[in-house]
């Protein structure tokens, strides 16, 4: 389940229409929800609260062995309006599962984010400012992000730890998004690392055409082929790496069951990977992987699921969601989300069939409660 504050990046980035799927990192983002979900550990207690439309805080307290914990505080110059309180927040906004694409939309007009008063323009860019301190270890994490303009972002991201080589890393990115397309330009204080990542949607182009053209009967089944790739190098260390993806996922017109399918390829390593996913219907969806690499010949198949509850045959609402993956090498995972009262919770288990000494490897339970 998303903790609070991923929670309310993710209304930052409905309030201030930004698309974080339409780009190469989130390309395989419904097989991941799928099949790589974490388990909880031990005990997790969150309490959380938007104090006012800008300002939201979180304090979390965990016991795994230890007792440790951790306070955030988050700032948007924007109000963030669209943010509901555990109790009535619809379980499918703090849960990942599979992520049905929308049509493409073309960029707002940059005209149209002007303010003028008095003949003098007096709007800014939107900012949103996130910090993480963990207690006792002293670790700072820092977000800061900054929408340049309708098609730009500016991100960095702050790690502060003495157990970190230098104390530390920071890393810059640049991202843009034009609908048709978008890239990513991103910079890495560990290891002086410099990278880019973009991808691209065939077929119909926002920017030129902002509605899509009307379906009929006879047509062809609507989809979207998307294809991309990524390129880093570490300056330091002289080491580079790369990779590249396509995906093909129908869209909401599309008159059967929702699907996606994704096929990636790193070629240094070896690695090839093919998914595919299906929703069939509005409660379960089903998805599967196989990993294979070309020259060590091992091979790995993943198979997992979630299946909705309705509080009420009568009603529209979710109460909760069951998860299940199995795997050759990671075993089998099991996840129970959803609320009890004014609770969000998620119950889990991690099973590996290898170890016959101790076939359970974790057990974990996550309390979160926002106002």
């Amino acid at each position: 389940m998303l903790t609070y504050m991923d929670y309310l990046q993710n209304a930052f980035y409905r309030a201030t229409s930004w698309d974080p799927d339409n780009s190469y990192v989130n390309l395989t983002a419904t097989a991941r929800a799928l099949l790589d979900f974490p388990t909880p550990r031990g005990l997790k207690m969150d309490l959380s609260s938007l104090s006012t439309p800008k300002f939201g805080t979180s304090y979390s307290l965990s016991n795994l062995g230890v007792v440790d914990g951790s306070v955030s505080y988050l700032y948007s110059s924007l109000p963030l309006h669209n943010v509901h309180r555990s109790e009535e927040v619809d379980l499918h906004d703090v849960t990942m599962g599979y992520r049905q694409l929308e049509e493409l939309r073309s960029p707002d007009n940059e005209r149209f984010w002007e303010v003028w008063k008095g003949g003098v323009r007096v709007d800014g860019r939107n900012t949103l400012l996130f910090g993480r301190m963990y207690l006792p270890a002293s670790t700072l994490e820092a977000l800061y992000l900054r929408r340049m303009k309708p098609t730009t972002q500016f991100r960095i991201t702050g790690v502060s730890d003495g157990r970190l080589k230098s104390g530390g890393t920071i890393m810059a990115m640049m991202q843009h998004d034009f609908g048709k397309w978008s890239g990513e330009y991103l910079y890495s204080t560990d290891g002086a690392l410099i990278g880019a990542r973009g991808l691209y949607n065939f077929g119909r182009d926002p920017r030129k055409q902002p509605n899509p053209p009307p379906r009929t009967s006879d047509e062809k089944a609507v989809g979207r082929f998307s294809m991309g790739a990524e390129f880093y190098y570490g300056i330091l260390n002289k080491s580079a790496g790369m990779s590249t993806g396509l995906r093909y996922t129908t869209l909401p017109t599309h008159p059967n069951a929702p699907t996606t399918m994704t096929l990636t390829l790193t070629p240094l390593m070896g690695s090839l990977s093919a998914t595919y996913a299906i929703k069939a219907g509005e409660a379960a969806s089903f998805c599967s992987r196989f990993d294979f690499n070309m020259y060590s010949y091992e091979s790995d198949l993943s198979l997992g699921c979630e299946v909705w509850r309705r509080e009420d045959v009568e009603k529209e609402d979710f109460a909760g969601v069951l998860k299940a993956r199995v795997s050759q090498t990671s075993g089998i995972g099991l996840l129970w989300e959803g609320r009890l009262k004014h609770l969000l919770f998620s119950l889990g288990a991690g099973i590996d069939l290898r170890r016959k000494d101790q076939l359970v490897r974790a057990v974990g339970l996550e309390l979160q409660y926002s106002s």
